[in-house]
């Protein structure tokens, strides 16, 4: 089998129904820089929901890059490991390089439908074999004794390949 390097996205949403310390966190600043940021492209006040503000205000499609300022505290707590992605032994192992942050709706009249999404980009690794519904892969580095660490990882809901290379 020809090995192939892939980078994995995980999308990662955020409402309020997520339970999570961390979540709640990222949940909390993101609305309330939300609703901060949102009133210079709502100066009359006349929209509510983002979705209104983007119909009507083509710049306010800046505020996902700017209401993304007030999580990226809580990015730098994952060390690098992306969250929630486990590997069949139940460890976090999946690196990111990159992120970006989406506004999915918001209201700033009502906290309740505020919901982000959070899609982290891996860090390239090696796809060396599909087993069953799992997929080996590995860091590119091996050992002294010229071993290769692998990890199982089964695809869920909102995770995917998002691009593949051929190892020469």
């Amino acid at each position: 089998m020809t090995e192939k390097l892939i980078t994995l996205c995980y999308r990662k949403i955020i409402d309020n129904t997520n339970t999570s310390p961390w979540d709640k966190l990222v949940y909390e600043d993101s609305y309330a820089e939300f609703k901060m940021q949102a009133q210079f492209y709502n100066q009359e006040q006349r929209f509510c929901t983002f979705a209104e503000m983007l119909m009507n205000v083509p710049e306010a499609k800046k505020l996902h890059f700017l209401v993304s300022a007030a999580i990226t505290g809580y990015l730098k707590q994952l060390n690098g490991i992306i969250p929630d992605v486990l590997d069949n032994l139940g460890r976090r192992f999946l690196t990111f390089e990159d992120y970006v942050f989406e506004i999915i709706n918001s209201d700033i009249s009502n906290s309740e439908k505020h919901k982000v999404a959070i899609n982290f980009f891996s860090k390239p690794i090696c796809w060396r074999e599909t087993i069953d519904n799992m997929l080996l892969v590995s860091q590119l580095k091996e050992t002294a004794e010229g071993e290769i660490f692998t990890h199982l990882l089964q695809l869920k809901p909102f995770v995917s390949i998002y691009s593949i290379k051929k190892i020469v």
